[in-house]
C-alpha cells in the first residue's frame, strides 16, 4: 500500500511511483536528468495559447474535482501508469492536503485538467488530460500563476516531453534537482 508517509518521503527524496506495464506492480523512479518548468520569466506561453487565454473560454477551478481529474488522466487509449492503487493513494493525499488538481470546464463540464503533489515550495506535476483543445494547457498556465503567486520555487515535471518543452521545460542533472528540491521543500508555501 502506498501510504501518505511513504509517498511524501519518496517525493522529498526525488522519487515517485508509477504502475509498471499497466499492471498493479509499482515501480519507483528518479530520472536523471530531471525535467522542470521554470517559474520565472523563462516560462513560455505559446502564441496560439495566448490567444485562447484571451478568449476566456474555460472556467478554471482548483481542488474542486480531484478524483475526477485523476480518473480522466488514467483513462487513456494508449494505456497509463495510473493504477487503481495510485488513484486511491493520491485521493488520500488530496484529502489530507498534499495532492491538488486544476480543472478546466466548458459549460460546467470537466474538459481538462491536471493533478500533482505539493510539499513546501515544490509542486510535483503528475499527469494532465484534455477533452477540448487547449484545456490542459490552460490548466498548466493557471497552475504556474498560482505557484508564482504563492512563492513556490520548483515545478517538477519528471520527464521532458515535446508538449512541456513548448512551455520552457528544461532538463537538469539529478544532483542539481535534488539541491533545488531540498531548498524548495523547506519553504512554508500553501497551495
Amino acid at each position: 500500500m502506498l501510504t501518505p508517509e511513504l509517498l511524501l518521503e519518496a517525493y522529498c527524496r526525488g522519487i515517485f511511483p508509477m504502475a509498471v506495464n499497466q499492471q498493479p506492480a509499482i515501480g519507483w523512479f528518479s530520472p536523471d536528468p530531471r525535467a522542470v518548468i521554470p517559474l520565472d520569466d523563462r516560462f513560455h506561453i505559446p502564441h496560439g495559447l495566448r490567444r485562447a487565454l484571451k478568449k476566456n473560454r474555460f472556467a478554471v477551478t482548483f481542488d474542486q474535482g480531484f478524483e475526477s481529474v485523476i480518473r480522466e488522466c488514467a483513462h487513456r487509449p494508449d494505456g497509463t501508469w495510473i493504477s487503481d492503487e495510485i488513484i486511491e493513494s493520491y485521493c488520500h493525499l488530496h484529502r489530507i492536503g498534499f495532492a491538488h488538481s486544476v480543472e478546466t470546464r466548458l459549460e460546467n463540464k470537466l474538459v481538462g485538467g491536471l493533478y500533482g503533489v505539493h510539499i513546501g515550495g515544490a509542486f510535483f506535476g503528475e499527469s494532465m488530460f484534455h477533452r477540448e483543445t487547449d484545456a490542459s494547457k490552460v490548466a498548466l498556465v493557471m497552475l504556474v500563476e498560482r505557484l508564482r503567486d504563492r512563492g513556490f520555487v520548483l515545478l517538477d515535471t519528471q520527464w521532458q516531453t515535446p508538449h512541456l518543452a513548448q512551455f520552457g521545460a528544461e532538463e537538469i542533472p539529478r544532483r542539481d534537482y535534488l539541491r533545488r528540491l531540498r531548498q524548495a521543500i523547506s519553504l512554508p508555501c500553501a497551495f
